[in-house]
């Protein structure tokens, strides 16, 4: 650590009685000087020549005694600058000089009271020598914070933090930017304070010589030192015995969201300067914390662009009580955040489809693109959902708005690994009983239906919310259901499914026409594999069930199972075994059909005897033809639909 000495003569200060504190002289004493407790008595020609307040003080009060409350530094400052007006040596390092220089500005030892004061020689010192060291540096700008504002106002803040600026952006300190570590300054600035750190990372990125990527390493530092862990939960949530300490823990969570604030403002603009994980932590505090919109809709933004990144527990924000949504209450995960970046990450996709490749360099002052104006640019969302202004959103360091990457392309790989993700995170929050099915509809359905090259992720969700949801209603469990495409469900999701007793019967069914279709092209029946299917089976394809009249539901059920029925081809096994095997799952088709007549309320109880005995009648019709098919023709169909054992389940 550098130092400066100041002044030749012995130190003659001595301590007279308690509190107070004389100079030896030949020469009396006539001032006398209360600081902080303590009384100076002193001589008035050495101090009054340098000191211009207390040449105002003196001329006021008189020969009584002259107090000078708030003193920068109290009485050590003051007996520094005492010993400068007499010429006894003093020294001066990076642990003084701010607060000797602010009380050498309180008293006014200026070049306008004597050449050669105090404080130009402080001055002097600071930019010779303390601010071209980096320890000096972080140590001078470290004792600020103490004299805030009248460091400010001498300037002393700003030049510290040029010269932090400075050193860091120097050639020599510049390394190669890395993700395996924060760079070699980022823990020392960190501990300087929010406020500080602010004020360096915004002069090192107006250099533009620091790589992004570095200045993220950087703000992913300052996060981890200064930021509460969210996994503990919001602190106002937790329990507090006074008001003292709800004050206390309310001035601290202001603390960190403002924190939170200038670390989103901060965020680098290039694509891959932070990576998404912490983005989604960030993403989490704000929802603990309750950052503003703008930053939230920012951090929104930034997962979307790079979404495939993430991962199941990055994306499980757990709900705060202030979560906007009223019937969030009782919610483990907040859902409504997914879905927001969800939108964003599907305006990306249909921006990228609907709009040409970017220029390689965009000037910084454009403005953004509306993305609302482009048709179709809510195709994969979830509904109900209206983009936010850009305007609102954008937060800045330098109060200029950020470029969107919206319409940066989306690969066909990061397409389906974003399927993969929302599938594993429907997974987690779809065991939450107090989820309502719309939350769970609008984040399975606000993804681009390319993100799903199969349904078995989107089938085992299904599975999990029925289990968690028992008393779900019938209706309820159609509209849950019509998420999924049962063509796209492998063998093994559709031998769970066919045994399933939570899923209606309708997907049953057509989970069972799939898994057939799929077999017999896999058999070499190349009409089927090609789609030169009947008139009737190509209805049955191409149905979706809409909530129509329930006759012409029950008429669909009784095609597709006629469709079963019929569609056999020639070496399946048609052995006395496999026929009875067919006969218990028809029989157990024709229960299934009953339990669903049983729960309608809305229809007449003649027409639900009616269409009981027509079901009954068909199977048994159904049952009949099987058994006068001749023996002679062996069939393996039907053992492929209704799998006897249940290794194959998924869980």
């Amino acid at each position: 650590m550098k130092f400066m000495k100041l002044g030749t003569r012995a130190d003659t200060f001595f301590t007279s009685e308690s509190s107070v504190r004389s100079v030896s002289s030949e020469v009396a004493t006539d001032l006398q000087i209360l600081v902080d407790g303590t009384l100076y008595h002193l001589h008035k020609f050495p101090l009054l020549s340098k000191c211009m307040l207390l040449q105002a003080l003196c001329a006021d009060s008189g020969a009584g005694v002259v107090e000078l409350p708030g003193l920068p530094g109290g009485a050590e400052a003051f007996e520094t600058c005492a010993k400068f007006c007499y010429g006894i040596a003093i020294t001066v390092s990076a642990r003084n000089v701010v607060p000797l220089r602010c009380a050498a500005a309180h008293l006014g030892m200026s070049e306008s009271a004597d050449r050669g004061n105090l404080g130009a020689k402080l001055d002097a010192f600071l930019g010779s020598c303390l601010l071209r060291r980096w320890k000096d540096a972080l140590s001078v700008l470290h004792a600020t914070r103490h004299h805030a504002a009248l460091c400010e106002d001498l300037g002393v803040t700003a030049r510290c933090v040029d010269a932090v600026a400075a050193l860091i952006t120097h050639p020599d300190a510049l390394v190669p930017a890395t993700r395996s570590s924060a760079p070699w300054w980022a823990h020392d600035v960190a501990e300087l304070g929010v406020d500080l750190f602010w004020r360096i990372m915004v002069a090192v990125k107006a250099t533009g010589v620091v790589h992004e990527r570095t200045v993220g390493d950087a703000l992913r530092a300052c996060a981890r030192r200064w930021l509460p862990s969210v996994n503990k939960g919001p602190p106002h949530q937790q329990p507090l015995d006074d008001d003292d300490a709800r004050d206390r823990v309310k001035r601290v969570a202001t603390r960190h969201r403002l924190l939170l604030e200038k670390i989103v403002s901060l965020l680098p603009a290039e694509r891959d300067a932070v990576s998404c994980g912490f983005l989604l932590k960030l993403l989490k505090a704000a929802n603990v914390l309750g950052a503003s919109p703008a930053s939230r809709a920012e951090l929104v933004r930034r997962v979307a662009w790079q979404l495939e990144e993430a991962s199941v527990a990055d994306l499980l924000v757990p709900c705060s009580a202030s979560s906007s949504s009223s019937s969030a209450a009782g919610m483990i995960y907040d859902v409504d955040a997914v879905v927001a970046v969800l939108d964003e990450f599907a305006l990306r996709h249909a921006a990228a489809v609907a709009q040409p490749p970017p220029p390689l360099a965009v000037s910084s002052g454009s403005p953004d693109v509306d993305e609302d104006s482009s048709p179709g640019a809510r195709s994969g969302g979830g509904g109900g959902h209206h983009r936010r202004s850009r305007s609102a959103e954008s937060v800045s360091f330098d109060g200029s708005s950020r470029r969107s990457l919206s319409a940066a392309p989306v690969s066909q790989g990061a397409m389906v690994a974003v399927g993969r993700l929302v599938d594993g995170f429907l997974a987690e929050v779809a065991k939450d009983s107090n989820l309502p099915l719309d939350k769970l509809l609008a984040v399975a359905e606000a993804v681009p239906d390319g993100a799903r090259p199969e349904h078995d992720g989107l089938y085992k969700v299904v599975d999990t919310y029925l289990k968690a949801h028992p008393e779900m209603s019938k209706n309820g469990r159609k509209r849950l259901c019509r998420v999924l495409n049962c063509r796209k469900l492998s063998e093994k999701a559709c031998a769970h499914a066919a045994q399933n007793e939570l899923l209606p019967l309708r997907v049953v069914v057509q989970v069972l026409f799939f898994d057939h279709a799929r077999a017999a092209a896999l058999s070499g029946n190349h009409a089927i594999a090609a789609g030169d299917l009947p008139g009737n089976i190509k209805a049955l394809l191409s149905h979706k069930s809409t909530g129509s009249e329930e006759d012409e539901a029950d008429r669909v059920d009784e095609q597709r199972l006629r469709a079963l029925a019929a569609g056999a081809s020639p070496g399946d096994d048609w052995s006395v075994e496999g026929l009875r095997r067919a006969a218990s799952k028809i029989a157990t088709l024709r229960m299934k059909l009953a339990e669903e007549e049983d729960d309608d309320e809305h229809d007449a109880s003649d027409e639900f005897v009616r269409k009981q005995a027509r079901l009954a009648r068909s199977a048994s019709l159904r049952f009949r033809a099987f058994c006068a098919i001749p023996a002679g023709k062996p069939k393996r169909m039907l053992s492929k639909l209704w799998p006897i054992g249940r290794s194959g389940i998924t869980q």
